[in-house]
């Protein structure tokens, strides 16, 4: 993996398909976030743009949804090791934000995803946003119909 700093990667995020997690969600996608040194708020508009248009979720028919399309619900789980790097036998994570930098985009990430969701709902559908606590371990249960997990890089 080339060095965060030479090609400008901002963020790291891992969209993983579900169909039931734990912090109780819907039908939906779970997002695990990281943000490396350098991110800013500008960043975010088109990160939550493209995570929750991304045709991932199967539907009956075997067609690809957004989770903006199904609806669906989203888990946000804050996760720090995105960043880590090898040295040696231990993992070194100094290309991550600050905790309170990283708080900071966390939250707005988390906002406008709600922002979103919320706007795409249809009045017969019940669809959330949850998230985990920025900072924090947490449990995580979940299930899916197969690994289908998405590394992406903004």
């Amino acid at each position: 993996m080339a060095e965060r700093t030479d090609n400008g990667i901002k963020a790291r995020v891992v969209l993983q398909q579900c169909i039931h997690a734990r912090l109780q969600i819907n039908r939906g996608m779970v997002i695990y976030i990281c943000f490396f040194q350098g991110a800013t708020e500008d960043i975010i508009p088109k990160m939550v743009a493209t995570l929750l248009n991304m045709k991932l979720c199967e539907t009956s028919t075997g067609k690809y949804d957004s989770v903006l399309e199904l609806p669906g619900s989203v888990l946000i789980v804050p996760q720090a090791t995105l960043g880590g790097r090898p040295k040696g036998k231990r993992m070194q994570y100094h290309g991550n934000i600050g905790k309170d930098e990283g708080l900071k985009l966390y939250d707005t990430f988390v906002s406008l995803c709600q922002s979103e969701l919320s706007a795409c709902q249809k009045t017969d559908t019940f669809t959330e946003v949850k998230h985990g606590t920025y900072g924090n371990r947490q449990v995580l249960k979940l299930d899916t119909n197969g690994p289908y997990t998405h590394l992406m890089e903004f």
